[in-house]
Order: C-alpha cells, then sequence, then structure tokens
C-alpha cells in the first residue's frame, strides 16, 4: 500500500481548504462545499441552504437528483458500464436515433465534453474541406467573445485572448470578426475558409443573442464559399432557449452542431451532429474517444432528451422566461445604479450592471450566495442566471427577493459620497 494512502480515505474530512492543498489551482470554488441537492434546492456541508440559478453553468436543467435520471442510470449500472468503441451498445443506439429524428442531422458522433464536441466539429471541418476542395481550404472564421473549450485548438478558436496568453505557439488559419456583424463578415468568409463557428447566443461572452439576420448572412456566406457553418449549442442548446436548439428559432439550420451541458444533465457527454455527406469524411480510424458515447452517459441524455423535447415542457420553458425577465426589468428599473438592461433567450438570461458597477458583478453573486441564492457571472460585468428548466415560480419570486436584499445590502454597506 502506498505510505501517503491512509485507510478510511473515501470518508476523511474534507474542507475547502483541501482544495487549496492538493488540487491544480485552476479555478478559484466558493468558500462553502455542497454536499446534497434535489432539483433547484441545495445544502452545503453547514447544512445552509440555497437556491440554485447556475444549474452547474446550463447544465442541471431537469435539476439535482432528478429521480428518473437517478432510476434510468440505477438500472443501467447493474447492466453494463463500459465496452470501448470496438463495440456499440444499446443506449447508444437509441440516442443516436433521438437526436437524429428530432435535428436537422443524420448523423451522431458522442464524446464528453462541450470541448471535445467542438474539437471534432473543427476536426472534420477541416477533413472535410481538405478532401473536397484541397488543404488551401483550412481557415476557421470565429466571433470576438466566444468561448468554444479549453483544448488548445478549440480555445485558440475562442475568442477570447485571455485563455490564449502562455500556450503559444497556437494553431494557425483562425480569424476571430466581431459578434452580430455582417459587414465584417462579409469581409473576412472567402474562398478559403472551410468554416465559420458561431454561438447562436454568445454565453460566457456576456449573454449576447444573435441576429437572426446575422446568423441567416453566415448561412448565406458559407453556402457561396463552400464552408460549413458550425453552431455550438452547448450552453444554448437542449431547451434552454425554450427551442430543443436554439437554430430552431433562428430560421437558420447548420451544416454541424455541437451539444453537451444540459444534453446529460451533470453525466459527462457531447454530441457532435451532422448531414449523411459532411460525416463520411470521418471514415474508421480517423477520429475517436475512448469513453464517448459510453451507455451510462447515452442512457441519461436519452431521458434528458424524452423529457425536455416536449411541446409543453418547452412551452413551460418560454413562460418561466417571461416571468424572469419581467422580474429583472422591474429590478433593473428600481435599482438603475447597479443594473442596466436585461438580455438573453429562455432561460439563459444577462442582466448587465450600470457603469457605477463596472467589473462588480461577482461581488453582487457573492452577496446573494451569502443570502442562499446561487448565481453565475458571465464576464466581470454580467450577472448571469441559467436556473433548471423545471424552476417554479415560487421559487423566481424567491429569488427575486434574495436578490433585492443582497443589493440593498451591498447599497447600504457602501460608504456615503
Amino acid at each position: 500500500m502506498n505510505a501517503k494512502l491512509e485507510t478510511g480515505a473515501t470518508t476523511r474530512p474534507v474542507t475547502r481548504q483541501t482544495f487549496d492543498d492538493v488540487l491544480v489551482p485552476t479555478y478559484a470554488p466558493a468558500a462553502m462545499v455542497p454536499v446534497r441537492a434535489s432539483g433547484l434546492d441545495l445544502w452545503d456541508q453547514n447544512g445552509k441552504h440555497y437556491l440554485d440559478f447556475t444549474s452547474g453553468i446550463a447544465v442541471s436543467s431537469l435539476g439535482h437528483c432528478n429521480p428518473a435520471l437517478v432510476a434510468a442510470l440505477t438500472a443501467q449500472l447493474n447492466n453494463v458500464w463500459h465496452l470501448g468503441n470496438g463495440y456499440t451498445n444499446e443506449p447508444v443506439l437509441r440516442l443516436a436515433l433521438a437526436l437524429t429524428e428530432a435535428t436537422f442531422a443524420d448523423r451522431a458522433f458522442f464524446c464528453n465534453s462541450g470541448a471535445e464536441a467542438n474539437e471534432g466539429a473543427l476536426k472534420l471541418a477541416r477533413k472535410y474541406a481538405h478532401t473536397k476542395f484541397g488543404p488551401h481550404k483550412s481557415r476557421i472564421i470565429s466571433c470576438l467573445s466566444s468561448f468554444h473549450g479549453r483544448t488548445l485548438f478549440t480555445v485558440s478558436v475562442g475568442g477570447q485572448p485571455k485563455y490564449t496568453e502562455g500556450f503559444e505557439p497556437l494553431p494557425q488559419e483562425i480569424n476571430h470578426i466581431p459578434y452580430n456583424d455582417i459587414d465584417a463578415a462579409r469581409a473576412a468568409i472567402g474562398d478559403d475558409v472551410c468554416a465559420v463557428i458561431v454561438e447562436p447566443i454568445q454565453g460566457e461572452g456576456g449573454v449576447i443573442p444573435g441576429d437572426p439576420a446575422y446568423l441567416k448572412a453566415l448561412r448565406e456566406l458559407c453556402d457561396q464559399t463552400g464552408a460549413l457553418l458550425i453552431f455550438d449549442e452547448v450552453q444554448s442548446g437542449v431547451g434552454r432557449t425554450g427551442a430543443l436548439y436554439a437554430y430552431m428559432d433562428k430560421g437558420v439550420t447548420p451544416d454541424i452542431l455541437t451539444s453537451a451541458k444540459a444534453l446529460g444533465n451533470g453525466y459527462p457527454i457531447g454530441a457532435m451532429l451532422t448531414t449523411n455527406e459532411i460525416a463520411a469524411h470521418f471514415g474508421v480510424g480517423s477520429h475517436g474517444t475512448t469513453y464517448g458515447g459510453n451507455p451510462l452517459a447515452a442512457t441519461v441524455a436519452l431521458n434528458v432528451l424524452e423529457t425536455i423535447n416536449q411541446p409543453a415542457f418547452l412551452a413551460r420553458v418560454k413562460e418561466a422566461s417571461d416571468k424572469i425577465f419581467a422580474k429583472l426589468r422591474k429590478l433593473a428599473a428600481d435599482y438603475p445604479q447597479v443594473f442596466g438592461e436585461v438580455r438573453g433567450s429562455g432561460l439563459l438570461i444577462g442582466l448587465p450592471v450600470a457603469e457605477a458597477f463596472k467589473g462588480r458583478a461577482k461581488d453582487i453573486t457573492k452577496a446573494a450566495e451569502a443570502l442562499g441564492l446561487m448565481l453565475l457571472i458571465a464576464g466581470t460585468d454580467v450577472v448571469r442566471f441559467a436556473p433548471a428548466l423545471i424552476v417554479t415560480d415560487a421559487q423566481i419570486d424567491e429569488a427575486d427577493r434574495i436578490l433585492r436584499a443582497a443589493v440593498d445590502g451591498m447599497l447600504n454597506a457602501a460608504p456615503a459620497k
């Protein structure tokens, strides 16, 4: 036995300090440590209750420990966990059928995360272009302030230089243009472009909805140049906007779509969806993953998809969205010195801070957390709301009450000017 491995390692006491002691410091998590959750309710090590309006960054859309998902996963746990890609399995075949039947796609590739889904999409786009047009067609167009993952390829494609600093040299033939700028798109997308990747709603970049006219222009430019249009729906997909995928409400169909986050409700899974013609350029051995599409992940995802992709469920998402937007518009009107104009789509919502609170979005979420409300940020100037899609009217009212109390506390604690 390793001398450093103590007996009882699975039950030894741990605290937030343990993170600082033994984990690579890539995150700065909250002081509290969650230990139990159900729906939108969460409790920390001290038994304190929180209302979770983060859903694990738009992941746990059916709530924590959803009973139907727990039952489905438990049943699969007693059948088969993992096989490797030398074999297929029934859950992944059913999931692929369900996703292709519900979307524009003919084919699905499964992996473990949004970054992997985007990595696969970008590799496929280059493979497709090189085979069909030649290696000169390799340039990738992305948007400034976009986010597409943390692999070296996807972080380079993402339009936020702070995430690439220190990792040079970066992959080449990648250019970034302003989001929602049609003229910039026209100037950038030429015959040497193999792919244009875009979020229908920029999430990490500030919760900025894509203008339908802009997305349609991208579609037209890709059609004209032979480039593939990739929609990154890792955050906006699986019901988050009130449609199964955001493209369905935008009037634009991509060539490749990537999905993750809510697809597994917290169980790691990613998916890349595309057409027969494009998928044919990924032959046997050209791409792969050890765990992608394993029976456990596929079982959870299939049950998530079947629950969310129902007209009544999606209609309720839009209803809940309207209620939160109304609350936040009233909040911004009551506290104009703190907040700007709310924006977003469905239950992916951003509330920018006013000039006097620039750079202080995190301070607001910390104040709310102290009172029992978990929120996100999208950059330093936007408070982000991404509650589970099953959020109730009573929970929306409670979140509004807590956020108002948090803002009042901040304003009362501020020194007089």
